[in-house]
């Protein structure tokens, strides 16, 4: 076997004048469609249009030139098969031998902010994935690239014996069909939003591989970076990394919690998170003073933290944050001096992370979440309270800086592992108690960390309270202001206690779980 005749047709045209050239002078005739036969025309590589090989024109806009079996089966023909070469000869048709497409730029065309409906569907290729899974499947005597980092393997194995090995030929269809699927899942997702139909029958989707990780949540898991297709310049997956070493599984983890929690506020704000819970948040006039609130909050959890800020980050807080051992300092971006100090810290990783704006925390997704055996898929939590929808259930009303508080700490505990109670007083977190069986635990771990900060603090709870044994503890600890979920049962019970101890406690009318 050997590679005779090649059929190529790509959208990128990246390297393709090279590689088909160097494929011209080993011998192999190079057939051609459109713009790619027209480029390699231009270029002085010898092309034969598809017209000539199909004996029929391309027509309707070029929507129909390859799908004619002097094509496929020209892909398809199994070689060692006696029938299928006697049928091949009776035609007079000929094998291809290698397949180069790339796809119509789907992805790109719906990235666009102004894409029409019309001109997305017009972008989604008929011809290029058949062509692509015809000689996929028939790999055993067919070498298909999808991939122009594929085209020095060719080559190289072409020159060595004149054909690709087998085992390349395996590991080219498998892409393809890696590539296709990917493709596919796009736009039928793509489609489903269209439709109105976000949870199909079916949910398909696709990640693209931004790295290899060197091992999981422990050293004895592998694991791999992957990003969503069309991923937001405010996530994670779009950060670009300015210092430090490769992020490694839980890194990822922990800087994405950080990330939702501070694109929850306009002002300046810092969040310090430790195995996906927040260890301290503040927010204040300036990312200096934000930072000063999140490090006091807890000063002790925040060492071998992450740190994310949504402003960015200047010489004197670069000159804080340099004093701890931290993981990861995420920002909208660094000032040269604070670049210059905070990468004299040979591993502490920088990145630098697009707009960080309330109005994408509250854009509504998906969340997809892997069980044994399938996986459970949700709407991302966006809710964010309306203060004029808060309802005051207790005797007496929150002061304006309750209130503020309140409000303050509903943005946090919202991000805070179930059962979870938040702390808040003077814009920062003062306790935090997380991912507890029961909330009376929660709400002792807060309290305790609190200490002496709990009198005069408010209290955020992520769910209502089943009995009034939580506000108990919390009266006791002198805070003075409550917001919760409400809708128990037993609110009276809670409400009764809130009473007689004089705090204010109001109602969201939500709850924020997050197991």
């Amino acid at each position: 076997m050997s590679i005779k005749r090649a059929l190529v047709s790509v959208s990128d045209k990246q390297g393709i004048v090279d590689f088909c050239r160097e494929l011209s002078a080993l011998g192999v005739e190079i057939i051609s469609t459109g713009g790619t036969s027209t480029l390699l025309a231009k270029e002085g590589v010898p092309v034969i249009g598809i017209s000539d090989v199909t004996g029929f024109p391309e027509i309707m806009d070029g929507r129909v030139k390859t799908l004619h079996p002097a094509v496929h089966s020209g892909l398809l023909a199994v070689r060692d098969n006696e029938e299928h070469t006697r049928q091949m000869k009776e035609l007079g048709l000929d094998y291809i031998d290698l397949v180069v497409v790339n796809l119509y730029p789907f992805a790109e065309t719906i990235a666009k902010p102004d894409v029409s409906y019309e001109e997305a569907i017009e972008n989604i290729d008929i011809g290029g994935p058949t062509m692509l899974r015809s000689a996929a499947k028939n790999h055993a005597f067919v070498s298909v690239v999808v991939d122009a980092n594929d085209y020095a393997t060719v080559l190289e194995e072409v020159r060595a014996g004149g054909d690709t090995t087998l085992e390349t030929r395996k590991r080219l269809a498998a892409k393809v069909f890696r590539h296709t699927a990917a493709y596919d899942a796009l736009i039928s997702d793509y489609l489903a939003n269209v439709t109105g139909e976000p949870l199909p029958e079916r949910y398909t989707v696709t990640y693209e591989k931004i790295q290899d990780l060197r091992y999981g949540e422990n050293p004895h898991q592998k694991a791999a970076f992957y990003r969503k297709p069309l991923a937001a310049l405010d996530t994670l997956t779009a950060a670009e990394q300015l210092h430090g070493k490769e992020l490694s599984y839980n890194n990822i983890n922990d800087a994405n919690a950080a990330l939702q929690i501070v694109k929850e506020f306009e002002e300046p704000a810092v969040v310090a998170v430790k195995h996906m819970n927040p260890c301290g948040v503040g927010v204040g006039e300036s990312v200096y003073e934000a930072y000063q609130k999140a490090y006091n909050a807890d000063p002790t959890s925040i060492f071998g933290g992450i740190v994310a800020a949504n402003r960015i980050i200047d010489a004197d807080t670069a000159n804080l944050l340099k004093d701890i051992f931290l993981e990861i300092v995420l920002a909208p971006g660094f000032t040269e001096e604070a670049l210059e100090i905070l990468t004299k810290k040979k591993n502490l990783r920088l990145l630098k992370i697009g707009n960080l704006s309330t109005a994408s925390a509250r854009k509504s997704s998906f969340v997809v979440t892997s069980i044994d055996g399938g996986m459970v898929v949700q709407e991302s939590d966006v809710h964010s309270v309306n203060p004029d929808d808060l309802q005051v259930v207790t005797d007496r009303k929150p002061t304006e800086e309750e209130l503020k508080q309140l409000l303050f700490g509903w943005k946090v505990v919202k991000h805070v592992k179930s059962n979870a109670i938040v702390l808040a007083v003077d814009d920062m977190t003062v306790g935090v108690g997380a991912g507890q069986m029961n909330r009376v635990g929660a709400a002792k771990i807060a309290i305790e960390q609190a200490g002496e900060k709990s009198k005069g603090a408010v209290l955020a709870s992520d769910a209502f309270f089943p009995m009034g044994d939580t506000l108990e503890m919390a009266a006791k600890a002198g805070i003075t202001a409550v917001i919760q979920p409400g809708g128990s049962i037993k609110d009276e019970e809670s409400i009764k206690v809130a009473n007689e101890y004089g705090i204010a406690m109001v109602f969201t009318g939500v709850r924020h779980f997050k197991h």
